[in-house]
């Protein structure tokens, strides 16, 4: 299956081909991402058009924000994040760009390039990396035999208007809940097939220590039941909940931020292989009903040669005439 790129692919690009442009020029592009996220990168003036402005609006931003989505791009862009008084309108965050003070190292320029693209993944780290720091927390002050771990800690992301991400730290783990939507119900169907494979694929030895994963429908996990303050959880046939849960061993240093990355990318992951497979059995369904045409072609009668006459093959595939 193919695994989807963290960054946008195209603002990439883009900045790639500004900065090694001789002269440089006015900028005013505006692109799209997963999830309604809109990214504008524009030129600050017609003066100073080495200086470009990049500016991303999130559909889930309130609920990034408490859980300190702008600190952590402060730490990942100090040096290019405008304050809020600065950012542009209509937008949640901007970073300014300068091209003539771009490192003229290649792997060095490479790789801050590729930091803006991931401007988007690293707004949606904060949750995971504030569950990730509460779990510790409580690993190191575990509740006692008979206290009860509370729910206060559970963390929502409403990344769709009819879907969200929640986030629930506990002394040993921390489970990670999508909510999604199948619009329908073939969609519905492929996605169980994709997400039953998930829960088997952890039988092979190969993937002992993958994080464990469960599928529900129509009701939600047990974990977020009952919570106040998340409001109605969406019901029905059409509705899915895919539980991960993640061990310490999954977000240690090193695998942290891979980690964040393939969880946050999920729900993209899951809708677009859907997509992929619905595109592969049309593309199927039209290649065998146009071999079936030819078939149906080829058995019609030839049109009679005259009056009384009409040109027949043997089995062999010569021609006679009976009159």
């Amino acid at each position: 299956m193919l695994q989807l790129e963290p960054g946008n692919r195209f603002l990439l690009e883009y900045l790639e081909k500004l900065f090694n442009q001789e002269k440089p020029s006015s900028v005013d592009q505006s692109f799209v991402d997963f999830d309604s996220t809109k990214y504008h990168l524009s030129t600050q003036s017609s003066k100073s058009k080495n200086i470009l402005t990049l500016s991303i609006e999130i559909l889930c931003w309130a609920d990034l924000v408490q859980h300190g989505a702008r600190a952590v791009l402060e730490r990942e862009y100090k040096d290019h994040i405008l304050p809020e008084a600065e950012t542009e309108q209509e937008f949640n965050v901007s970073l300014k760009i300068d091209l003539e003070t771009l490192p003229k190292d290649l792997a060095t320029r490479t790789q801050l390039l590729e930091s803006f693209s991931l401007l988007k993944r690293n707004a949606l780290a904060a949750p995971f990396e504030k569950a990730f720091e509460i779990q510790k927390r409580l690993e190191q002050n575990p509740p006692g035999p008979d206290e009860v771990v509370k729910k206060e800690d559970l963390m929502i992301v409403r990344y769709r208007p009819e879907e969200a991400l929640y986030l629930l730290p506990s002394p040993d783990r921390v489970t990670a809940i999508f909510s999604t939507i199948f619009k329908e119900e073939t969609d519905r169907i492929y996605g169980k097939v994709f997400l039953q494979e998930f829960v088997d694929a952890r039988r092979r030895p190969s993937c002992q220590t993958a994080p464990q994963v469960l599928y529900t429908n129509r009701e939600p996990p047990l974990e977020i039941r009952g919570v106040k303050g998340i409001g109605s959880l969406e019901t029905g046939e059409n509705v899915g909940y895919v539980t991960f849960v993640l061990f310490p061993r999954h977000f240690t240093p090193t695998t942290l931020p891979s980690t964040i990355t393939q969880i946050q990318l999920f729900r993209d992951y899951l809708h677009y292989h859907i997509k992929c497979s619905k595109a592969y059995m049309h593309s199927r369904m039209r290649t065998r009903v146009a071999s079936f045409l030819k078939v149906l072609n080829r058995a019609k009668l030839d049109a009679a040669l005259g009056e009384g006459e009409r040109e027949r093959k043997t089995a062999s595939g010569r021609s006679f005439v009976r009159a």
